[in-house]
């Protein structure tokens, strides 16, 4: 059964008008330039952070934290990708589940603030993390290396664990997709059913916002939309969707493509959820964090 903090949580992210900025191409581009022009801060909120070693680094002109219990020990290593559309800026919410992960499973987080639309796009940032990645699987091992990503970031993740698989890489320990972006196109038959439910996204400015990040490149390219690649090969992937969220029409068909070339995919479908729920203060969140953690530890 729905808890009631979901329904509360939803309820209030209508009631803030968080779809309005997505419901047209205009809002949204016209919202993009003016975080072009004063962008959102991205650094840490250093509350979330106790008991946990915070440092950064500059790679490629990108600030890449890393975040870990003091005292580590361990070699396992996750990448963790923002959401976000790839134009707006890692927020609290992610920081809060990226300290939860490290402290809870013994993990350093590396998280790249990778330059966001129209600053940069696809075909600059998709190999820049996949390099990001090489280097720590030559330092760890693929086996003690997982790639996580929420929203855009899980698109983005899929893209670099494809990248990774042709480049000879190992399959990663996981690959962790909440609430994924995995084709910016917005073609998808089932979101003219899935839209008119969802209290927070919309086609026409998430379309706009996947074009400015896709760049040069088309929007099948497996790069800015990953579905469209070849899924043989890869490691493990674990996933989250509910079904109040129009990218729960890309989840859906992500299981049912791996399953023609025996991917294996933890598939975590909740009914009434809305887009990146284990991000959010509810109960079935914390369900969904479990699995996040037996995924990075098994």
């Amino acid at each position: 059964m729905q808890s009631l903090a979901s329904r509360l949580v939803a309820l209030a992210i209508v009631l803030r008008g968080s779809k309005r900025r997505f419901s047209s191409a205009d809002l949204t581009r016209r919202q993009i330039a003016r975080l072009q022009l004063n962008p959102a801060r991205f650094a840490p909120p250093q509350r979330l952070f106790r008991g946990l070693d915070v440092t950064v680094s500059t790679r490629s002109g990108w600030p890449v934290y890393q975040i870990a219990p003091r005292g580590l020990d361990s070699r396992r290593r996750a990448i963790y990708l923002h959401g976000g559309a790839y134009v707006y800026e890692i927020v609290a919410q992610h920081w809060q589940l990226i300290a939860d992960l490290a402290r809870s499973t013994d993990t350093r987080f590396i998280v790249p603030i990778y330059p966001l639309a129209p600053s940069a796009t696809a075909s600059a940032i998709v190999p820049a993390v996949a390099d990001l990645a090489e280097e720590l699987i030559r330092d760890v091992g693929a086996e003690n290396l997982s790639i996580l990503g929420d929203s855009a970031g899980g698109g983005m993740a899929l893209a670099v664990a494809l990248q990774l698989r042709d480049r000879g890489a190992p399959p990663l320990r996981a690959t962790v997709l909440v609430s994924p972006w995995l084709d910016i196109s917005g073609t998808d038959p089932a979101l003219a059913v899935i839209a008119p439910r969802d209290p927070w996204l919309a086609v026409p400015g998430s379309h706009a916002a996947g074009e400015i990040y896709r760049g040069e490149l088309s929007e099948d390219d497996p790069i800015v939309s990953p579905i469209h690649g070849d899924l043989a090969g890869l490691g493990p992937v674990t996933m989250f969707s509910g079904t109040r969220d129009i990218l729960n029409a890309d989840a859906r068909r992500l299981v049912r493509l791996a399953g023609q070339v025996g991917m294996t995919v933890d598939y975590h479908e909740q009914p009434e959820m809305i887009h990146v729920y284990p991000l959010l203060p509810i109960p079935e969140a914390k369900t969904a964090r479990a699995v996040i953690r037996a995924a990075i530890t098994r």
